[in-house]
């Protein structure tokens, strides 16, 4: 028989994770799936289930002095609604096209990093912002970068004692704008072949102050392209599309598998950079 907690404090969700092994949901649309997955194998294994949902204040995006704190159970569809400074803008496509409505409306971003797939979309949007994740245990509170926090297919730096609370992203400073996209074998309720996020900042004549570019579903995990953002610096936004290289996508490792070659993939990231780019410049040149 299967444990079913559903504590209403944070105090008592940490306790029971320190003292028991237990799979944390918060909306249910990956742990579910994945249990029907394991049972299609033969494998009946399930672990006991702490229902983070029912916890006041895990909810919601909040504006601090330094940084914006989105909260552990904000869903997809909280993300699309909220106002929020063109910097999320990329994050707001990848919630629009992270299954239907009903996924959207239960589905959290935490628990897509959490998940750690290396196709999930929250990812790229994520490192792309220099966001870190915030966690929490009965020791204390601490917050680790997006970049180290998945560490692997399927796999974080979440101990065993912890519950993510909240992803923090810093404010930019300069106009920032963001933008996401992403390749599937058809339009919505895919997985993604290749994915590429955008964080670009530029100033009053078009010039990029800052370039920050990553590329989801071509590694283990989301890859920045560094060699890019150093060439896109001072660069005029309407000229950026032609800087991109095949050469600066030569650090990635795409697999082969149903849904792509590794050579697809790989110049299916570079194509969808230059749609990025090149969309954002549009945006920017239109005002």
């Amino acid at each position: 028989m299967i444990a079913y907690h559903r504590p209403t404090t944070l105090e008592e969700a940490l306790s029971i994770r320190a003292g028991e092994d237990v799979a944390i949901l918060a909306g249910g649309t990956d742990i579910y799936p994945a249990r029907a997955a394991r049972e299609g194998w033969g494998d009946m294994r399930h672990r006991d289930v702490l229902d983070i949902s029912a916890i006041p204040g895990l909810r919601g995006i909040i504006e601090c002095s330094d940084h914006w704190r989105i909260g552990a159970l904000t869903t997809w569809s909280d993300l699309m609604r909220a106002r929020l400074p063109p910097m999320f803008d990329g994050c707001k496509l990848a919630a629009r096209e992270i299954g239907g409505p009903q996924i959207q409306n239960r589905g959290t971003l935490a628990g897509n990093i959490c998940t750690a797939s290396a196709a999930g979309d929250g990812a790229p949007n994520l490192l792309v912002l220099d966001a870190g994740v915030e966690l929490a245990s009965r020791r204390g509170r601490r917050r680790v970068p997006v970049a180290t926090f998945i560490d692997g297919n399927r796999h974080t730096q979440c101990r065993a004692d912890e519950i993510v609370t909240a992803v923090c992203v810093p404010k930019r400073i300069s106009a920032t704008r963001g933008h996401f996209r992403k390749l599937g074998a058809r339009k919505y309720l895919v997985i993604s072949i290749a994915m590429v996020a955008a964080a670009i900042e530029t100033d009053a004549a078009g010039g990029i102050g800052g370039a920050h570019l990553a590329v989801g579903a071509c590694s283990a995990v989301a890859r920045r392209l560094p060699a890019l953002e150093a060439a896109l610096v001072g660069q005029p936004l309407q000229a950026a599309r032609e800087l991109v290289a095949e050469w600066q996508f030569a650090h990635l490792a795409p697999i082969d598998d149903i849904r792509g070659s590794a050579d697809y993939r790989r110049h299916a990231a570079l194509s969808l950079t230059r749609d990025v780019l090149g969309e954002l410049a549009r945006q920017v040149r239109g005002g």
